[in-house]
């Protein structure tokens, strides 16, 4: 059975009581949690910034993944490194040539990830996925949570598996938005490695690790 990362999206998180939440999520079986990081340019809201991080850091070991939709990744990657991520994702669409931001990203002891929007081609990622540690694949639109997921994507999750599988890469395939426990299934049988999940696994009315379970049970499906 495929061992499934499981990446609780803190943006639909209790926003008053953030540290319980993280606490409670490493007790229900999150594996990483997931950080939407928007600047109000990149995309229409905004969010968290890496004083978040830092006041959460001491709560808890779990891999801070925070996902730049900003507008100028470049100026934020030494802020967030330095208050606790452990991976860093920036999108596609924000940089011209992602190849050196990764590597820097490398450089500061972090994983980096690269970001794909629904929209956005995939030509180009086999000349630089060797600098990324993760792929992330929207199945939404980025900015908001909630929205119903993009059955349309699917095929670029196989290309991307395809992709890793040819260069012998061991990068890791995540997937966001619209995952829930009939969504996930189909995004794991595709090639993703992880799921980000919000709206499905905090409004879960059994809680999160009724939740997390299910979603991890996803992988047998």
């Amino acid at each position: 059975m495929k061992t499934i990362k499981i990446a609780p999206s803190m943006i639909c998180a209790d926003f008053r009581r953030l540290a319980d939440e993280v606490q409670q999520l490493a007790v229900a079986g999150a594996d990483w949690l997931h950080f939407d990081v928007m600047d109000g340019w990149f995309v229409d809201a905004i969010t968290f910034g890496p004083l978040v991080l830092q006041a959460l850091r001491p709560e808890t070991d779990l891999v801070f993944n925070a996902h730049l939709m900003v507008a100028n990744p470049t100026q934020h990657i030494a802020a967030f490194a330095e208050a606790g991520a452990d991976a860093i994702i920036i999108q596609r669409e924000a940089v011209d040539g992602p190849a050196a931001l990764l590597n820097e990203i490398r450089g500061r002891g972090l994983q980096s990830g690269l970001a794909f929007n629904p929209a956005t081609p995939l030509e180009g990622l086999e000349v630089v996925i060797e600098y990324a540690n993760i792929i992330l694949v929207m199945t939404v639109e980025v900015g908001a949570s909630g929205q119903q997921f993009m059955s349309t994507t699917l095929p670029r999750i196989r290309q991307v598996r395809q992709l890793i599988d040819e260069q012998g890469l061991d990068t890791l395939i995540m997937v966001d938005g619209g995952i829930n426990e009939t969504t996930a299934p189909l995004v794991i049988a595709a090639g993703a490695d992880a799921i980000v999940s919000g709206s499905y696994l905090f409004n879960h009315p059994d809680g999160y690790d009724a939740a997390i379970a299910a979603l991890r049970g996803a992988a047998s499906c």
